[in-house]
């Protein structure tokens, strides 16, 4: 099995692409969740056996070298979204609160991009939509496609916070330190 141990850095980075350029490398291709791991086996897009030990998120265009000397890849397979298509829409400052209100309670991702609003499928597709159609009018179209999981990260900002303490992001529960994100992201077109 190979083991890549060593972050060489992005293939935009120039000594990077070079690298890549003059290789026979592997490539993987990594879900949301491995690539927030830091120990993940996998297999190449070839079929060979990899085992990763990264302390860091990984993204797509990531440079590893594995034990052997060869050079791997990162790719991220897209994830899978609800979009709600606000551009044409009439809706009240009462339904867009009591959206935002039911999608924080279910803790679904949001990103917004433009005049959408963007959820990773978490749920059965029929149950986000019978979400959505209940609190809004059906001027809302809305759709599926798949994006980067990039799309939903915080770009490593802490949203969170414990007892007594409120952001515009996130909430605590009654001093019990139960603390998480609500964030939403904001994206423009040339993030996707």
């Amino acid at each position: 099995m190979l083991v890549a141990e060593t972050y060489l850095g992005h293939r935009d980075d120039d000594s990077v692409a070079e690298a890549i350029d003059g290789s026979d490398h592997a490539t993987v291709v990594l879900s949301d969740t491995e690539r927030r791991r830091s120990r993940v086996r996998t297999e190449t897009t070839d079929g060979r056996d990899l085992g990763i030990v990264i302390a860091r998120d990984l993204g797509d265009g990531d440079m590893l070298e594995a034990d052997d000397g060869t050079l791997v890849v990162v790719e991220l397979a897209a994830v899978e979204v609800l979009v709600l298509d606000f551009a044409d829409s009439d809706v009240s400052p009462t339904a867009a609160l009591a959206l935002g209100h039911a999608v924080g309670n279910r803790h679904w991702n949001l990103a917004v991009r433009g005049e959408e609003a963007l959820f990773p499928v978490t749920e059965s597709k029929a149950r986000m939509e019978a979400t959505v159609a209940d609190l809004l009018s059906g001027d809302v179209p809305t759709r599926y496609e798949r994006v980067p999981p990039t799309t939903f990260d915080d770009d490593g900002v802490d949203h969170t916070h414990g007892d007594g303490g409120h952001d515009a992001s996130g909430h605590s529960h009654s001093g019990s330190g139960h603390a998480h994100d609500h964030g939403v992201r904001t994206i423009d077109g040339g993030d996707q």
